[in-house]
């Protein structure tokens, strides 16, 4: 007996009870659409976490904070390691920031605004992808380059309890800067603190360019980028390292004294340059940090989350077999003439397991054929309607690119391949059974 009549003896048999096969077929398909809709929760979140991730330019970027020597001591990052992690294979560019030990306060005309300075290395931060809105590098020690929200931090000093913020913390109309200050002089000045006695100094600086907008909308960008010139005014006002307020141990400025960078970044062109940097760094003894390596940590997550996700979802197409073992129990029980016959024909035993496994394994395909659809179909009203269920309960936009359900092809054929082998594991037994139905019994309807 050919595979193509087997296929047609059991297309045959199984339209003589359509309600029951149809309420076999329904459980089915819930079971596995259950399974691919639970599921599809774990890959969603995690595609929208690895996809935000990825659009950030902090992926490609490894983050340096010190190096430990043969004795086990760290010590800061200076020209020699910028030049040895310039060599490095795969690195696109090496930044390197120092940043003033206090915020000073800058000043034009009535506005004012505490931010943060750094000195930073522009050719480094140019092939790094830094950007300007507008406006120029620097060319002169007293020019400087501010960040995108300067000006809109930037107001004017308020009196008494008047509160200049709204609340969504952007300053109020009346007390916010609304010129242009590309190009203005504005003046920088420090504070030092000696025996509890401040002292302030005023150094006039020129804007020249404004910072490119950040990738994120919740980022804010107030920093102000002084040149080393600077930075070496304020230290010899202050007399200590940095610029900072006030003395500390090891804070003396000395001349020959070896310059060491805050804030060292090393970027690449893809994370797979980034994974191959991370372990070159990691065995050269470098305390390092990247999203690479958190991403590996997300991945071990999220993925003992999927498995644990499916593993529940196919409780429910184990307990979908039940009805699957029922309707072909009473398969084989209906058909004992027919397996009689076809037993007293000389037909293999085998060939009569087959039919019965064919049987169940068409009902477990139309199952998961039926139950996929019903999962794309749910899991596309979920992501549509996730939007305004937030909107409605929580008064607030859900985060941009957020996807509570995905469904790639790999987990379509897991499921699928789930379905088939339960419900195959269903009509096992049956199958066996009608290999063992007596002839003489089976035509006179007695199984």
């Amino acid at each position: 007996m050919t595979f193509k009549d087997q296929f047609r003896f059991v297309k045959q048999n199984m339209k003589k009870n359509k309600s029951r096969l149809f309420m076999t077929i329904l459980a089915t398909s819930i079971g596995c659409a259950f399974l691919i809709v639970l599921a599809s929760v774990g890959f969603g979140l995690h595609k929208s976490i690895i996809q935000d991730m990825m659009e950030n330019q902090l992926v490609t970027q490894v983050e340096i904070y010190n190096k430990q020597d043969s004795d086990g001591v760290y010590k800061g990052l200076d020209d020699e390691d910028v030049a040895y992690l310039e060599k490095i294979d795969a690195v696109k560019a090496v930044t390197r920031r120092q940043a003033l030990q206090q915020m000073p306060l800058f000043k034009t005309d009535d506005y004012s605004l505490s931010a943060e300075s750094i000195v930073a290395h522009f050719p480094s931060e140019l092939k790094a992808d830094f950007q300007l809105s507008k406006g120029k590098l620097p060319e002169k020690e007293n020019e400087i380059i501010v960040g995108y929200h300067f000006s809109k931090h930037l107001m004017k000093e308020t009196k008494g309890e008047d509160n200049p913020y709204n609340d969504d913390g952007s300053v109020k109309k009346e007390y916010a800067y609304e010129g242009d200050l590309l190009g203005k002089t504005i003046d920088m000045e420090v504070l030092k603190i000696d025996k509890g006695e401040e002292t302030t100094e005023t150094l006039p600086l020129t804007i020249v360019g404004i910072a490119k907008q950040p990738s994120r909308e919740w980022m804010i960008d107030t920093n102000v980028f002084i040149s080393e010139s600077v930075l070496d005014k304020v230290e010899s006002f202050t007399g200590v390292r940095g610029g900072a307020q006030e003395m500390y141990d090891g804070g003396e400025v000395t001349k020959n004294g070896n310059k060491t960078y805050d804030y060292v970044r090393v970027y690449g062109n893809n994370v797979q340059d980034i994974t191959a940097i991370s372990e070159k760094l990691e065995d050269s003894n470098y305390q390092i940090y990247s999203v690479v390596s958190e991403m590996k940590q997300i991945n071990a997550v999220f993925l003992i989350m999927k498995i644990g996700l499916i593993f529940i979802g196919t409780i429910a197409l184990i307990i979908a077999s039940i009805g699957i073992y029922n309707t072909m129990t009473m398969a084989v029980t209906e058909r004992a003439p027919d397996i009689g016959i076809m037993k007293a024909i000389g037909a293999n035993p085998k060939t009569i397991k087959n039919i019965f496994l064919l049987e169940s394994s068409y009902i477990g395909l139309l199952g998961a054929a039926f139950g996929t659809i019903v999962a794309y179909g749910i899991s596309y009203l979920v992501n549509l309607a996730l939007p305004m269920i937030v909107n409605s309960v929580f008064e607030e936009a859900p985060p941009e690119g957020l996807m509570l359900s995905y469904i790639p092809w790999s987990l379509t054929v897991i499921s699928v391949v789930i379905c088939l082998a339960v419900t195959i594991f269903s009509g096992l037994r049956p199958a066996k059974r009608a290999t063992k139905v007596d002839v003489l019994k089976a035509m006179r309807r007695e199984v």
